[in-house]
């Protein structure tokens, strides 16, 4: 097989900790990231441009993230990284709790993967990517597509693909404030009860079952949390109003993305219109502004072309 001088390698956004599935569950959306890895001669180094909303946010030199994956594999292979040209056309929003990390992680990984010959197989990568981005939710889903348990064994991960129901739509607020995942991890408490880990064991098992159902009730039982979501919530600006205006518009229940401040609602086919808009609305009354987004599951996870 002839190796390639370049690679065009999309990647979805996710959406992971979802109610109780706090560092273990995520699920890939239909919003992309998309990155193209050229060759470039000796000289050249590391050229990176990038375009979209925010493209100038991101960093252009060897701190790209996805230049640092990149670099990884080759490490992983004990090889010395070539010269490389990068474009990233933006389309998954910054540091917002749509998994864009994830997608710089898991592109980066393929991107090199495919240009040093395919040397490396999907667990590989998978593995690679986790170690990088420090757990699996957001970039298993990212990698593989669709919603994705993921467990820890002693030989590596176990992986587990979760149903997701083709009437459940997901509807995502992402506001115009950020919140990063360390700020939102100092929040959390380094130890919880019994209680409560018991309450998150009942209520994702709850959550597995509606999502692969349907079943309303229990999507909104499901959804439910003690570990990460009662004590992130108060970084986010007007988080109880925006809940209470979705569920009255006919949501199952809402819940943070990630680790925000994108809020993630569950909903139907037929109370989609007035959720996006009760999401919207509420939150433009508590001064922010919000792109709100009724999104597909992408069951096809990160492709090379």
């Amino acid at each position: 097989m002839t190796t390639p001088s370049s690679v065009t390698v999309t990647v979805p956004a996710t959406t992971a900790n979802i109610g109780p599935g706090f560092d273990c569950i995520g699920a890939a959306l239909s919003l992309y990231n998309r990155l193209k890895f050229s060759i470039a001669d000796s000289a050249t180094e590391l050229k990176i441009s990038v375009t979209g909303k925010e493209a100038a946010r991101v960093s252009t030199d060897n701190t790209n993230l996805a230049y640092q994956a990149f670099v990884k594999l080759y490490e992983h292979l004990d090889q010395i990284p070539p010269s490389v040209e990068i474009e990233i056309d933006l389309g998954v929003p910054l540091a917002r709790g749509l998994g864009s990390s994830a997608t710089a992680i898991v592109g980066g990984l393929l991107g090199a993967n495919q240009l040093a010959g395919h040397p490396l197989n999907q667990t590989e990568i998978m593995n690679l990517a986790i170690a990088i981005e420090g757990h699996p939710d957001n970039v298993v889903p990212a990698l593989l597509g669709g919603c994705c348990l993921t467990a820890s064994t002693p030989t590596g991960w176990e992986i587990c693909d979760i149903p997701w129901h083709s009437d459940i739509v997901p509807v995502v607020a992402i506001p115009d404030f950020e919140l990063s995942t360390a700020e939102a991890r100092r929040v959390l408490p380094t130890e919880y009860s019994r209680a409560d880990a018991i309450f998150n064991a009942a209520h994702l098992g709850i959550l597995l079952r509606g999502l692969e159902t349907g079943n309303g009730d229990w999507l909104k039982a499901g959804m439910q949390d003690k570990i990460h979501q009662p004590y992130r919530k108060s970084l986010i600006k007007g988080y109880e109003k925006v809940r209470l205006a979705a569920l009255d518009a006919g949501a199952d229940e809402m819940v943070i993305s990630g680790a925000g401040p994108t809020l993630l609602a569950l909903t139907n086919s037929l109370t989609t219109s007035a959720v996006v808009t009760a999401m919207a609305d509420t939150w433009k009354n508590q001064g922010v502004v919000t792109e709100v987004k009724a999104l597909d599951i992408d069951t096809t996870g990160a492709i090379c072309n």
